[in-house]
């Protein structure tokens, strides 16, 4: 005769593994929880310059916290990668990219003046400290709402990317000369550097160019300057005051063309985004195929 003891302990160990299994598979999986970064906090120095600190006539002083690579600097429009914290003199929280994770892009163009005078005198990689006066921080990024403050900022200058000069307007944008040539189709023109082609395009070729256009208020509306990249096109292609001008011009000139309303876009444009009535242009004629 079969005792009991053991069929309850067989029962109760199989009960157990079944409710076991479940419990165990329902558990919640907890998420790997990624901090995000913090901002530095202030530097023991933040209320001022130490003595040893560089300082330059306007106000401004800095340290090298740590070299950079190379002799290279960042000119006054460049683009430059900037890993950033910025404090008041009180130790209290300007700006930082330190919590995004990624350095800030910025045109030096843009920054507070006091930052875009270090920064341009950094190498890639270097790391500095700016004491920044008031003066130095009236405009510009990063900075905070109000009147403006001294304030110090450690800065690392990841990367910087050369940009072309502005494209300066032309004394001349608001009408042509009167001593410039004209055709009968009432295109004005003059030439700012001559070349060394003498082969002259036809209607029908293929150029590539350097151009700047600008309407008479001296408003830049396109450039290929700017974008640092020629341009081609088939010169039938284009507006009849091109046609025309680029025709007169031989690889390696520059000119400029004062061109009437009616060889250009006209008073009402058709194309999206044309600008209306007499334009200005700057051609430089790199080739002709």
């Amino acid at each position: 005769m079969l005792s009991h003891p053991p069929t309850i302990f067989v029962v109760t160990t199989v009960l157990a593994a079944l409710l076991v299994g479940p419990v165990a598979v329902s558990q919640p999986i907890e998420p790997l929880v990624s901090a995000r970064p913090v901002a530095p906090g202030a530097p023991p120095d933040v209320a001022e310059a130490p003595p040893q600190a560089t300082k330059a006539p306007n106000g401004l002083a800095w340290k090298i916290l740590s070299k950079g690579n190379g002799a290279a600097h960042p000119g006054l429009h460049d683009k430059v990668i900037l890993n950033f914290t910025g404090w008041t003199p009180e130790g209290d929280l300007i700006a930082s990219s330190i919590p995004d994770g990624e350095p800030w892009p910025f045109l030096i163009d843009d920054l507070i003046k006091g930052l875009s005078e270090g920064v341009r005198l950094m190498a890639k990689g270097e790391k500095r400290r700016l004491w920044i006066p008031a003066a130095l921080a009236i405009s510009g990024q990063p900075r905070r709402r109000g009147p403006a403050r001294p304030s110090v900022f450690d800065v690392e200058l990841v990367e910087f990317v050369k940009m072309p000069d502005p494209i300066l307007v032309p004394e001349d944008v608001g009408a042509a000369p009167v001593d410039t040539q004209r055709t009968p189709s009432g295109l004005a023109y003059r030439f700012l550097v001559r070349g060394k082609g003498k082969e002259h395009p036809k209607a029908t070729s293929t150029v590539e160019v350097h151009y700047s256009g600008w309407t008479p208020d001296g408003v830049l509306f396109d450039s290929s300057v700017s974008r640092g990249k020629s341009t081609s096109f088939p010169l039938n292609s284009v507006i009849k005051g091109w046609t025309e001008g680029v025709q007169l011009m031989v690889v390696g000139d520059k000119a400029r063309f004062w061109i009437p309303s009616a060889l250009a876009y006209g008073d009402t444009p058709t194309r999206t985004g044309a600008p209306s009535g007499p334009l200005v242009f700057d051609i430089e004629l790199l080739s002709i195929r």
